[in-house]
């Protein structure tokens, strides 16, 4: 009995950060979430983007103070929203001004994984 606790243990932590608990956010749940806040996008280098999702529904990326700066506009301001269960978005240049919607799961009191409409993935987290 005490193995089984003990294995059980080691696999949700083991699969805790690949979303397999992760909680699907619904309309209300993604205002509430990322409405007012910075999100910080990981980018797979060791290095975070920085998106602010205002209240007002827009949304500025900032990258000037990164090392990604260097291989696009660094900084831009479009608008978000949602639509049913996903947030999307949309920038004057970046993705060719496309609109893209997401959907969120919550993975944690501030993080969470994204998953694009294309099929692309990734996480992110709140920061205060």
């Amino acid at each position: 009995m005490k193995l089984n606790t003990i294995l059980f243990s080691a696999l949700l932590l083991a699969t805790s950060g690949s979303g397999a608990f992760a909680e699907r956010l619904d309309q209300k749940e993604i205002v509430d979430f990322i409405g007012g806040k910075k999100v910080l996008l990981a980018t797979g280098y060791g290095i975070e983007f920085p998106m602010y999702y205002r209240a007002n529904g827009s949304v500025t990326g900032d990258g000037e103070g990164t090392t990604l700066g260097k291989f696009f506009a660094p900084k831009e301001t479009g608008r978000w929203w949602v639509d049913g269960s996903q947030m999307c978005q949309q920038f004057p240049t970046w993705y060719d001004g496309k609109p893209l919607c997401f959907e969120l799961k919550r993975t944690g009191d501030t993080t969470m994984i994204w998953y694009r409409e294309d099929g692309k993935k990734g996480t992110a987290r709140i920061s205060g």
